[in-house]
C-alpha cells in the first residue's frame, strides 16, 4: 500500500475525534486521566499513518490492530471519566459513539488488506 493515509477516512475521522477530545480536556486539571486519554486519541490516528507508510500489508495490519487497541483503550478511559464526572454523559456518548464508528472502520479495513 503506498503512504497515502491522508485519503483514508477512518484516519480523518481519528483526527478529528483527537481534537474533539483535546477541546474537551484542554483545561481540564485532572492530569492523571487527561493525559493518558489524549495519549490514547492520538495514538489511533498516528498508528494509521505509520503503518500506512511502512509499506507491505503485513506492517500496516498491525498498525490497524494497534489503532484498534488504542481505541478501546480510549473508550475504557472515557467511560471512567464520564463515572468520575471529569467528562458529561452527552460528551461521553458521543465520543464513544465516535470510536465505535472507527473501530469498525478499522477492522473493514484489516478485513479488506487480508484478500
Amino acid at each position: 500500500m503506498s503512504s497515502n493515509f491522508e485519503n483514508l477516512d477512518v484516519w480523518k475521522r481519528a483526527c478529528r475525534l483527537n481534537v474533539d477530545v483535546w477541546k474537551l480536556l484542554a483545561d481540564s486539571k485532572e492530569y492523571w486521566i487527561r493525559d493518558q486519554i489524549l495519549r490514547s486519541a492520538l495514538s489511533i490516528p498516528s498508528n494509521i499513518a505509520e503503518g500506512c507508510d511502512r509499506g507491505g500489508n503485513t506492517e500496516f495490519k498491525r498498525f490497524l490492530h494497534i489503532a484498534k487497541a488504542s481505541a478501546a483503550e480510549l473508550r475504557t478511559q472515557l467511560y471512567i471519566a464520564a463515572q468520575t464526572k471529569i467528562l458529561g454523559a452527552q460528551e461521553t456518548k458521543q465520543l464513544t459513539d465516535d470510536l465505535i464508528v472507527i473501530t469498525k472502520m478499522l477492522q473493514a479495513l484489516i478485513n479488506s488488506l487480508k484478500n
